[in-house]
Formats: C-alpha cells, structure tokens, sequence
C-alpha cells in the first residue's frame, strides 16, 4: 500500500535512466486516449455512493497512520476491515499505485520487455497490474492473486473498467505458480506485506522465474525505514543483472484525489517509489 518513487538509477552494472520530466508526465496523463481520467470518475463515483468525502478522508488518515506506525496490522488484513477504509484504500492508494507503476513500466521498457501475460502477485484493487498491462503497446492479459475477498472482487472490477483482460483468484501470492514467458511477475507494494518466512522463500522463486525468461518488477514504497529486507533483494537482484531504480515524478491528478490527499495531511503531489527488476528472456522456458 503507499506510493514512492526518487530520480536516481541505483544500478551500477545499469546505464542511469532519467526520469520523465514533469511536463512531460503531465502531457501523458492528459493524453485523450489515456483511460486513467474515466477510470477515476468512475471510481469515485463506485466509492461516494454511501460513503461522505469527510468519512474517506477520516478513513485514510486512520489507514495512513496504521500503515506508517502498526504495519504488523497490514499483514493480517485488518487494516481494511471497514467500509471506510476500504474506501480510502481504493480511492487514494489505488490510482496512486496506478500511476507509479505505469510510468515505472515506461521507463523501464527499453530495458524490460513488457510481458503479453502477467501474474500479479498480492494484486489488491488491481491497478498496479493494470498499469502494467497498459504500459505496452497492446494490453497484456493480467492473473491476479490476493488474500483478501473484498481485494479480489474489486481488482475485478478494476480489470474491466480499465479494458484489462483477464482473472483475479483470492490465494497465496507467495506461493501462487509463477509463469512461464512470455509471461511476467509483479509485485507491487505485496513483497513489505509478507511474513519473513514467507518473503525469504519467495526470492528466489522470482530469481529462478527471471532466469528461466520472466520479466520481473518489485515495486515498493521508498522508505527504507520500514523495509529492512530491501538491500538483501537488491543485492540479489543486481547479482542476477537486474537493476533497483528510485523514481520521483509529478503527475497530473484529478482533483478529488489531490483533494482528498490534502485534506487527510498526505502529500500526493510527487508520486515516488522504488523497482527492483529483470529483464528476462521471451525465449527461454523451463520448470520452477
């Protein structure tokens, strides 16, 4: 959950990528065939039906501060055990996480192949794997996994809204079966929320998936702080040719979402975050 992202490659065997320019971004948002206005509208128009812009801003001020200050609390789901909360999470975070891995998945396209199938693990409201699957030329076909329930349903929701094809399964992200290519993995803002047995197991799985020809991308918030596990995998990463980049853009944001984000104290104006990825092989396959 969170957004991050702060302009500088940290990959040393990696040419440095510079980051889109805020103009530039800008002008991509507002592109008329961008499908990300309409999807807003339509979300919020999904979410404010029983619910006040004061209740959602209530709603993710209490979901800021779990996120920040109890994060054992994400790991159970119990952050988002309210109507309210799930609201905010959609609302705010969502569309966030939309724009952030989209323009993630741009930058890096020179480098990593974009995938024509996609496994997104841990997938929430969907809209980190529908960023991607819109980042290509033509859509890819996204499988999504999530724990929880209520994830699942609107990650489903989320899919059809943005044109996207493909499922959403309520299970296991850090066991689900990872794709062959041309297939790819995502795991945006999924690898901070596992238990440590299960993330430590789930590292080399993407290695191998990597090697054997997946394109992979990690996508998590930029504090260090709160993921004590990130240089082990950049490390691991960078030792299999993959690259860690930081990124730091300014998009154009419909208003409700800059509103909401600045009435709840929260700072959306620079969207940040930080990717660790492999490039992958579309010609390779073989067993994990």
């Amino acid at each position: 959950m969170g957004h991050s992202a702060s302009g500088r490659s940290g990959t040393p065997s990696c040419e440095a990528m510079p980051l889109y320019s805020r103009a530039a971004t800008a002008a991509a948002t507002l592109d008329r065939h961008d499908p990300f206005p309409s999807f807003f509208d339509a979300l919020e128009a999904r979410h404010r039906r029983e619910l006040s812009f004061q209740e959602i801003r209530r709603a993710l001020q209490a979901l800021s501060s779990l996120y920040v200050e109890r994060r054992e609390k994400m790991a159970s789901g119990s952050a988002l055990d309210g109507a309210g909360k799930r609201a905010a999470f959609a609302l705010y975070y969502g569309p966030l996480h939309f724009l952030l891995v989209r323009e993630i998945a741009r930058a890096l396209a020179p480098w990593q192949k974009a995938p024509r199938r996609l496994l997104d693990l841990g997938c929430g409201t969907g809209t980190s794997g529908a960023a991607w699957a819109h980042a290509g030329a033509t859509p890819a076909t996204v499988a999504g996994i999530d724990s929880s329930g209520w994830a699942v349903a609107e990650a489903r929701w989320t899919l059809r809204e943005l044109g996207v094809s493909g499922e959403v399964t309520r299970g296991d992200a850090a066991a689900a079966p990872l794709p062959r290519p041309p297939g790819g993995v995502l795991a945006a803002f999924t690898v901070n929320e596992l238990p440590d047995e299960a993330r430590t197991r789930l590292l080399p799985r993407l290695l191998r998936a990597a090697a054997d020809g997946a394109p992979v991308l990690v996508v998590e918030p930029i504090s260090r702080r709160v993921s004590p596990w990130w240089p082990e995998w950049a490390a691991a990463f960078r030792a299999a040719g993959g690259r860690e980049d930081d990124w730091r853009f300014r998009p154009a944001l419909p208003g409700t979402l800059a509103l909401l984000g600045k009435a709840a104290g929260l700072d959306a104006r620079d969207v940040t975050g930080r990717s660790l990825a492999l490039p992958g092989e579309t010609d390779r396959g073989g067993p994990r």
